[in-house]
């Protein structure tokens, strides 16, 4: 987030610099405003539309960066580590904000992350990649039941999917430290 921008008007930025919104925004800022205020409710920050970035908690601002993301309702979203400088209670949250976003706009999502719970939680597919040069060495389809809620991080039917990704990634760590580079 830009610090010198307020919560909305960085929400607002991808409309302001995008085509097709760019050419058409003061036309449609009230329109664009209306659609921001919309995504920062939905994601529970109604009320800190005009904070900035600094007087927001760290997951206020991944809150509001997902909402700048999403402004635009891209068919892709791309996502590196989104959650992981949070703690613990906000990131689960976050999954489940990320969930409901993602079934109320049905876009594509690529998320990069070392949270096995995380990617079993969100995914349908996860990909297990090697170190370096990075390669794709497991493919697991995720057939938990959608919409997923917490409670099913805490069943042994997602817990044996967490320890069989696990488990891989243990294989290949074990056989990378005996075969030499």
């Amino acid at each position: 987030l830009l610090p010198w921008r307020t919560t909305l008007d960085n929400v607002l930025l991808p409309l302001e610099i995008v085509e097709p919104f760019r050419s058409n925004f003061k036309q449609k800022r009230a329109e664009y405003e209306a659609r921001a205020i919309q995504l920062l409710q939905t994601v529970g920050l109604a009320g800190y539309e005009k904070k900035f970035p600094w007087q927001l908690s760290g997951g206020m601002q991944q809150r509001a960066s997902i909402c700048r993301a999403l402004i635009h309702e891209p068919k892709m979203l791309l996502l590196d580590e989104p959650f992981g400088a949070l703690d613990a209670f906000t990131r689960e949250e976050l999954w489940c904000i990320l969930r409901d976003l993602w079934t109320a706009q049905k876009f594509n999502v690529i998320l990069v992350t070392h949270d096995l719970r995380e990617s079993v939680f969100l995914a349908d597919t996860v990909y297990v990649m090697s170190k370096s040069p990075g390669r794709f060495v497991v493919k697991r389809d995720i057939d938990l039941p959608r919409p997923r809620d917490l409670e099913i991080t805490y069943t042994p039917e997602f817990t044996n999917i967490v320890h069989e990704l696990r488990g891989h990634i243990g294989a290949m760590r074990q056989k990378s430290a005996v075969t030499p580079p």
